[in-house]
């Protein structure tokens, strides 16, 4: 439709700008105006902002499988030292001086492991760890009937004991985790009701108690004096291992000298026999090389007229004059091998 007569014509974005902003109890409410065919249509839209789409069904299951996963890991590094958390747990800890039992289906294994982390089978394989060092249990308020009638108590029995980790299975399997409750506070009970029952008020007060006070003490000098022995020995053996220490040492010591003393003699006659040969050696060049100046012709023939001198008798030829040619061949003869000797060397 026209607009009316008298009123300018506005564009919509004029008209948004001369909207004023609606306020928050208007919500997305719209001005409407009326259409030739009677229908009503917002005259400016408002802008709304878009929604985020809601989550595909991927985005879903990656969740769920995080979720798993972190659940997972929870589950498989919770630590656990009881019996109480231990079946779902995967990863537990075993104090030290404890060692670790283990029941499958409920059934005990022979099977224990020392301190320290270990795995085990979630829901299937359960966990104890079970003392192996000294302990003290603490008996209290143990009620006693003397032979007499009169009920009396005594406040507190300590009872010093330890389970040696070779006896854990059986006495686990014969008593359970708790046989301390069989084999002392049970106990304990037992003995001082049959110790009461044999003996009147005066023997277990008086009497008795001065005993009873001296075997305590004599119990305490026995494990002193065990506790003294023990140190002893184990000094003795620490003396012992330092004695043969020392005498490995001594001995290692004394191969090691002999051995460079031998090394050293080794030396000293491979140079002196070297040295020997090389005199030996400069002896032979120089008588040698003596000899080549000493064995002259001249030289020769001297000796050979001195030999002949000496003789009483002479053989020549059959002709005198042969003497002469004789002489003279014979010291040709002596200068080839001297010659012939200065080659050679």
């Amino acid at each position: 439709m026209d607009p009316p007569q008298g009123s300018p014509q506005s564009s919509p974005d004029a008209q948004g700008s001369r909207q004023r902003p609606m306020d928050a109890s208007q919500g997305l409410r719209q001005p409407l105006m009326d259409t030739p065919q009677g229908s009503r249509q917002p005259r400016q839209q408002q802008y709304q902002p878009r929604r985020p789409d809601p989550p595909s069904g991927g985005d879903g299951l990656f969740n769920a499988v995080v979720t798993i996963f972190l659940f997972v890991l929870v589950v498989v590094f919770l630590v656990s030292s009881s019996t109480t958390g231990s079946s779902l747990s995967v990863l537990h800890q075993v104090p030290e001086g404890h060692v670790g039992v283990y029941w499958r289906g409920g059934a005990l294994l022979e099977a224990t492991t020392d301190p320290g982390f270990h795995w085990k089978l979630p829901l299937i394989t359960q966990f104890e760890p079970i003392q192996v060092t000294i302990q003290t249990d603490q008996v209290r308020d143990i009620p006693c009937g003397t032979k007499g009638g009169v009920m009396i108590s005594f406040d507190k029995i300590e009872v010093v004991n330890r389970l040696r980790k070779s006896f854990v299975y059986q006495t686990l399997h014969e008593y359970g985790v708790f046989y301390d409750k069989t084999w002392i506070y049970d106990k304990i009970h037992h003995e001082i009701n049959q110790f009461c029952s044999a003996h009147s008020l005066q023997q277990v007060y008086i009497d008795m108690f001065d005993q009873a006070l001296i075997a305590i003490e004599k119990q305490k000098v026995a494990e002193k004096e065990a506790e003294t022995q023990k140190m002893i020995a184990l000094s003795e053996a620490e003396k012992n291992a330092q004695v043969s220490q020392i005498q490995m040492e001594q001995k290692l010591m004394e191969k090691n000298s002999a051995k460079r003393q031998e090394e050293i003699e080794n030396e000293m006659y491979i140079a002196r026999e070297k040295s020997q040969a090389d005199a030996n050696f400069y002896r032979v060049m120089k008588e040698a090389e003596a000899n080549r100046l000493k064995l002259t012709p001249e030289f020769l023939e001297l000796k050979f007229i001195e030999a002949i001198a000496n003789n009483s008798k002479i053989f020549f030829g059959e002709k005198v004059p042969n003497m002469v040619m004789d002489q003279r061949l014979l010291g040709n003869y002596l200068d080839g091998i001297s010659k012939k000797g200065r080659g050679d060397v």
